[in-house]
């Protein structure tokens, strides 16, 4: 048993080392179009959450890949489809001095802030 999972681990090894060249090549073509990202609404008033990413040539195809794919059981009520590439990210080597709290700011902690009753998604 444990024989055939070496070989198995072996297999999987090879083919990895062989996507990995191949995705290295220029001559590579993209068949599969551009990478969107999906943010689904499940009810007005809530926040948008990411459900995952779709494959197009432009926007109108991936919002129907995207309704498709994420909302085909009614999951959604607002959906946003944006360019991967248009996706900024912090460095994670710039982190801790991005995320530091602001303390010198205490009117930016929601503890001073009041609720008022007929606010249900907060």
């Amino acid at each position: 048993m444990e024989r055939g999972f070496g070989k198995q681990l072996q297999h999987t090894q090879k083919n990895r080392q062989q996507n990995k060249k191949m995705s290295e090549t220029k001559d590579t073509e993209d068949t599969q179009g551009k990478l969107w990202e999906v943010f689904i609404q499940s009810k007005k008033g809530l926040p948008f959450k990411h459900f995952g990413s779709v494959h197009a040539f432009d926007k109108e195809m991936a919002v129907q890949n995207a309704r498709d794919l994420y909302t085909r059981r009614g999951e959604g009520k607002g959906m946003w489809v944006v360019p991967a590439d248009a996706i900024v990210a912090v460095d994670p080597a710039n982190d801790a001095s991005f995320f530091e709290p602001a303390d010198d700011k205490v009117y930016r902690h929601p503890t001073f802030y009041e609720l008022p009753d007929g606010i249900k998604n907060m």
